[in-house]
This record gives structure tokens, C-alpha cells and sequence, in this order.
């Protein structure tokens, strides 16, 4: 892992702390959205969630045993809605409701989406929400809506109170799949279905990873295959067109994903080739 060149902090030292065996190769790892509070079966302890084959649930504590910063890992459960075969659908991605942290929702190569209470351990609901393979899921601000994007090129809004329909509020031109969806948590409001606000053409790539800030509602940050993570204003797209990023930061490869911390808003984390980097927006 390593801090931006430059960085003030170039100094800091990261080590792995804790390491799980994951028996597939994980599509998303998140930590519990309030920090552990989650509480049911789980006592309050720190928890993570990964994609793969299936959802699992870790814990992960402090080692009393030891001095030197290492934590141990449990797994918690492991969530499976199929189990008449012993063969499962992958999962592409998933999300943890921030305001009933008891709720993840997962998406699959199968064409549904899966809503878990993770408490129960049990799925609330399934639905088939694309013609062809669903690739990610969010959550809007609230528990009830959530919309997913899939390999038919679409964007699909669901309301959980009301599941007998979908609502499809985009789709590409040319029906080329769409591989990532993040929900904007400080303007969620959807008010011109169907009709792009603006674009970003700034990658010469496949984007990979799209993060909004945090702290803001009119910046959000873009990585992709060209090496580049990209910053962008939309404070004025309604006026003119948004043409150029206003940070721009060239990696050594091609970036596979990217985090905005929402507890230190000047940090985002970018994953490329076998490293891990902090830049300091």
C-alpha cells in the first residue's frame, strides 16, 4: 500500500492488520454502514461483508493476545436463497442500507436481486430485475428504494413497498451493458427520467469505479482502465457542458475501484495491479 507521492502523511505506515481466506475471488467488500451498532445476532461487534459466490458475513476484533495491532476474523454467515442445488449464481455486487443497517441487497449473474435481513440471516424478497446478468445494486436515501444496471443496458428503479412493477428511468443508446451505479446520498431526487443530466467523457477507457463525495453533492470521483482516476465539478452542468475534470491523478495501471472516505472526505483510496493508494483530494 502506499500514500500519494509528496503526501504530507508519506510517512505513515499501513499494515495488514487482519487477513480472511475468501474460498472465491470477493466482487465488493464493505464494512457495517454504523460501524458495527448493527446489533440482532451480532453483539455490537465490527462487521464486514463480501460478494462472491455467496454473502458472507465476518466480524473482526481486536487480538487480546498480542500487542503489535492484529485482529481476528470470524465468520458470521453465509446467505444462500438457493439451497435445493449445489451450484449458485455468482454475485456481482452489493449494498448495505445505511439507514436500516439490517437490510443488504445483492445483485447476480441469475438476472435478480436478493434484499437480506442479515439478522435473521434470511432473504426478505428476490426478484428477476433484468432480462440478462445484473451487475450492481444501490440503495437510495431511505429503505425502501433501490435501483440496479445489467448487461441489457439499463437502469431499473424498484420501490420495496411495491414490488408487482419496476420502473426502467434509463437506458443506453445502444443497449450496451452497464457496469456500475452509485446513488447520489446528498440529492437522491430523480427528476428527469430517461434523460442523462450531463456526460462524462473524460476516460479513454472503460470506467471501472464512479464515487460521489461524501461531503458534497455536485463532485464525484471516476476511475478506469486508462490509468486514471478523475475528479469532477457539476456544480454548473445545468448551464454548460461539463468538458474537463478538475483533478486529475495518473496510476501505474489500470484502476479497478475506488472508495471516498466519508470519515476523512480529503482521502480517496484507488486499487490498481496489486496496490492499494491514498490520495489526498
Amino acid at each position: 500500500m502506499a500514500l500519494s507521492p509528496g503526501s504530507e502523511y508519506s510517512s505513515m505506515q499501513i499494515y495488514s492488520a487482519c487477513e480472511i481466506e475468501h474460498p472465491y475471488p470477493c466482487t465488493k467488500i464493505l464494512w457495517s454502514p454504523d460501524g458495527g451498532k448493527t446489533g440482532g445476532n451480532y453483539g455490537g461487534r465490527d462487521l464486514l461483508a463480501t460478494t462472491g459466490d455467496y454473502l458472507r458475513l465476518w466480524s473482526v476484533e481486536e487480538d487480546d493476545t498480542t500487542d503489535d495491532g492484529k485482529m481476528g476474523s470470524k465468520r458470521e454467515a453465509l446467505l444462500n436463497n438457493n439451497k435445493n442445488s449445489e451450484y449458485c449464481a455468482p454475485l456481482t455486487s452489493f449494498d448495505w442500507n445505511e439507514y436500516d443497517p439490517s437490510m443488504i441487497g445483492t445483485s447476480s449473474i441469475d438476472t435478480t436481486c436478493t434484499i437480506w435481513d442479515i439478522n435473521t440471516q434470511t432473504a426478505r424478497t428476490q426478484l428477476i430485475a433484468h432480462d440478462r446478468e445484473v451487475f450492481d445494486l444501490a440503495f437510495s436515501r431511505g429503505t425502501d428504494v433501490f435501483a440496479s444496471v445489467g448487461a441489457d443496458g439499463s437502469v431499473r428503479l424498484f420501490d420495496l413497498r411495491s414490488l408487482e412493477h419496476s420502473t426502467i428511468i434509463y437506458e443506453t443508446p445502444k443497449l450496451e451493458p452497464l457496469l456500475r451505479l452509485e446513488w447520489n446520498k446528498q440529492d437522491p431526487n430523480i427528476r428527469l427520467p430517461s434523460i442523462p443530466v450531463t456526460e462524462l467523457g473524460g476516460h479513454a477507457g472503460c470506467v471501472n469505479a464512479v464515487a460521489w463525495a461524501p461531503h458534497s453533492s455536485c463532485h464525484v470521483c471516476t476511475a478506469g482502465d486508462d490509468n486514471q482516476a478523475l475528479i469532477w465539478d457539476l456544480s454548473q452542468m445545468s448551464k454548460r457542458p461539463v468538458e474537463d475534470p478538475i483533478l486529475a491523478y495518473n496510476a501505474e495501471g489500470e484502476v479497478n475501484n475506488l472508495q471516498w472516505s466519508s470519515s476523512q472526505p480529503d482521502w480517496v483510496g484507488i486499487a490498481f495491479s496489486d496496490k492499494l493508494q491514498i490520495l489526498r483530494v
